[in-house]
């Protein structure tokens, strides 16, 4: 049994924008996360995914990807919110999808939190908050650090990870909020996704004061889940 994760799969079988027309590693990909998942996934592992997961438009449109991601090995498959996942809808329509449909596999990491042992998974999407301050956005914000509060307020007082979509820190930016809430409530790791192509060497690897910080999209892992945790 292993906690693993990683971000950005984009998968794309029936919304008709596969990821491979961009070149830079995408090539095959659907089929890279194939055997990277039997490669380093056993059937009773847990996968988080850092969000952007699907191209699909609704959660029907998206139906072709969740069954793709259902049959790869792991026990749980935990989803988050990416900036593109356009068929996210409320917590209770997406559980009863993924129930009628029987997968089995499936559920969402939003305003809660899971557990892998005793160690508690929380995360949200995040934000990138810098490049817009509008009304709209402040908005969006706000809810983002409620969200990641609550879910780390669900997870008691034992060891936590945090999952982000976006990056709360990267070269020449800090998120100063997000942060601050992974500090105060011990967060040990954080693992974030969204950065693509030539935005890697940007990313902020590594201890920054107390949290650990890891990049986790797929083209970045080499479309191979990464374990965290035995």
């Amino acid at each position: 049994m292993a906690l693993h994760a990683i971000g950005d799969t984009h998968l794309s079988l029936a919304a008709g924008k596969p990821m491979d027309v961009f070149g830079g590693g995408w090539e095959g990909y659907v089929e890279k996360l194939r055997e990277g998942f039997q490669a380093a996934v056993s059937q009773r592992d847990t996968v988080v995914i850092c969000g952007d997961v699907s191209w699909g438009m609704s959660l029907e449109e998206a139906k072709p990807d969740f069954a793709f991601l259902d049959a790869l090995p792991g026990e749980r498959k935990l989803l988050l919110k990416g900036n593109h996942d356009y068929w996210w809808t409320t917590a209770s329509k997406m559980r009863a999808f993924f129930a009628e449909n029987g997968f089995a596999t499936l559920d969402i990491l939003h305003n809660n939190c899971h557990f892998y042992g005793k160690t508690a998974l929380c995360g949200t999407r995040g934000w990138f908050y810098e490049e817009d301050r509008g009304e709209h956005s402040t908005k969006v914000f706000n809810r983002e650090l409620i969200r990641l509060e609550a879910s780390l307020k669900a997870a008691g007082e034992g060891e936590k990870l945090a999952f982000l979509h976006y990056p709360p820190l990267y070269q020449g930016y800090r998120c100063q909020e997000i942060i601050q809430l992974l500090e105060r409530y011990g967060v040990s790791l954080c693992c974030y996704g969204h950065l693509h192509g030539g935005s890697h060497r940007l990313a902020v690897t590594g201890q920054q004061g107390t949290v650990e910080y890891r990049l986790t999209a797929a083209d970045y892992v080499g479309f191979q889940p990464v374990k965290l945790l035995d």
